[in-house]
């Protein structure tokens, strides 16, 4: 009963763009979404997170152009008409075009405005006609805004620079650097949403069977096993479909407490402080302005949540990902394995915890399908993503997906909420060139 979303290939997006545009693309590039096991609101805060590119994808067929005009054309599952927009990379800049084509038009605009560094020939002049197919599930906190971007991304890196060919094999180089930078910029500035990078990260890098632990604070890649399938595990997503976005100001607000204090204690990475929750809250009790808002002890209760929150989860995925370093992703047959799943799984439900407790970041929804797939004997559960909607995941018995299907459909329509919808997420390979 799982993937219950609908399917779309490469070359659905180079016949779309035959249609849309009447001649052939030059090319269709591709990247994935992402589910993060565990890591959730510490990547702007130089927190470590252990994310993976999943088996969903969005396609992007594409051309260049002289004229310095960007056409682009979308077309979502099960919509038999696409959405178009055309406009001059000139007038493109922060809140221009909004919506979905703000996503990779930004990122066109942003990779011109670092050209140099990212080693692409983009002038005013330059315009591109792209069209973008997606089975990334839509603000399901699946990442389809990254997903987008790097797909676009590539496109033009290939169409006006030196090529995907010419980066390292882990794409940790500079260029690769600046890419994904120019993507994070794009979401931020033109789009208005405060991510942190760890999507577009994970998006661009991902490896097949591979988790990746992204050190934000020291700008560091690591590939860590995650061998779900011959262990007869599986992790599965469950779409809440409740209503998903990080640019109604909820994500934002988070961030805004958090920068507030890195920046009045003068931190990277707050996870490595010694009692940095304590000294947060002795800073927090100085900012009288943020008293009158909240009141006092209100203010100080909220500044010392949200930093326990940062500080717990980064050592929560560090010990996670030694306890994956030793093997503890075993066959849950093995009565010696059951003890490192017992480990991982234990981590990834604290997690969500303080999401739900101290970051105030999950909804009745997450909770629902995360309560419901631990007592139908998930090893562990949290939601992931930004929160406030979108989907949690569970690592399961693979034998037990349809069983926690079930439960988790059955407790949603006992609260009356909205029916989920599901996917097993396999770690698979990052953005590149499909044709």
């Amino acid at each position: 009963m799982s993937d219950t979303f609908a399917m779309v290939s490469a070359d659905a997006a180079a016949q779309l763009f035959a249609d849309t545009y009447g001649y052939e693309p030059t090319g269709v590039w591709s990247a994935p979404g992402r589910v993060n096991v565990i890591g959730e609101h510490v990547d702007y805060a130089g927190g470590i997170c252990l994310p993976f590119a999943i088996n969903r994808r969005t396609y992007c067929a594409a051309a260049l152009r002289e004229d310095g005009v960007i056409r682009l054309a979308s077309r979502l599952p099960y919509s038999r008409k696409a959405s178009r927009w055309e406009g001059k990379l000139a007038e493109i800049g922060p809140g221009n075009p909004s919506s979905w084509p703000g996503y990779p038009a930004g990122v066109i605009w942003s990779m011109w405005q670092d050209a140099d560094a990212i080693g692409v020939n983009l002038t005013e002049n330059s315009g591109f006609d792209m069209v973008f197919v997606s089975d990334v599930p839509l603000a399901a906190g699946l990442s389809s805004s990254a997903a987008i971007e790097l797909a676009a991304a590539c496109a033009v890196f290939d169409l006006t620079g030196p090529g995907l060919e010419s980066l390292d094999e882990g794409r940790l180089d500079e260029p690769s650097n600046h890419l994904i930078a120019a993507c994070i910029r794009a979401e931020n500035d033109v789009v208005g949403a405060s991510t942190g990078g760890l999507d577009q990260s994970v998006s661009f890098r991902g490896r097949v069977g591979e988790v990746l632990e992204l050190d934000m604070g020291e700008n560091a890649v690591a590939e860590v096993p995650f061998d779900l399938d011959s262990n007869g595990l599986a992790i599965l997503v469950m779409n809440t479909n409740a209503p998903h976005s990080l640019s109604d100001g909820q994500y934002a607000s988070r961030r805004a407490v958090v920068d507030r204090v890195m920046e009045g204690l003068n931190v990277t990475a707050p996870h490595r402080e010694h009692k940095l929750v304590d000294r947060a809250v002795e800073w927090a009790a100085t900012q009288t302005e943020a008293e009158k808002k909240k009141g006092k002890q209100a203010w100080l209760d909220l500044v010392a949540r949200r930093m326990r929150h940062i500080v717990t989860e980064s050592r929560r995925t560090e010990s996670l990902v030694q306890a994956l370093r030793k093997g503890a992703l075993g066959d849950p047959k093995d009565a010696d394995a059951v003890r490192g799943l017992e480990q991982v799984g234990g981590l990834m439900t604290a997690s969500h915890e303080s999401l739900r407790d101290d970051y105030e970041v999950s909804c009745p929804e997450l909770d629902s399908a995360v309560d419901a797939a631990l007592e139908c004997g998930a090893w562990g559960a949290r939601m992931t993503g930004g929160g406030f909607g979108g989907s949690a995941i569970a690592l399961i018995n693979a034998e037990d997906v349809d069983k926690v299907e079930k439960a988790v459909l059955a407790s949603a329509a006992q609260l009356g909420l909205a029916t989920p919808s599901f996917l097993v997420a396999v770690p698979s390979e990052g953005a590149g060139r499909d044709k």
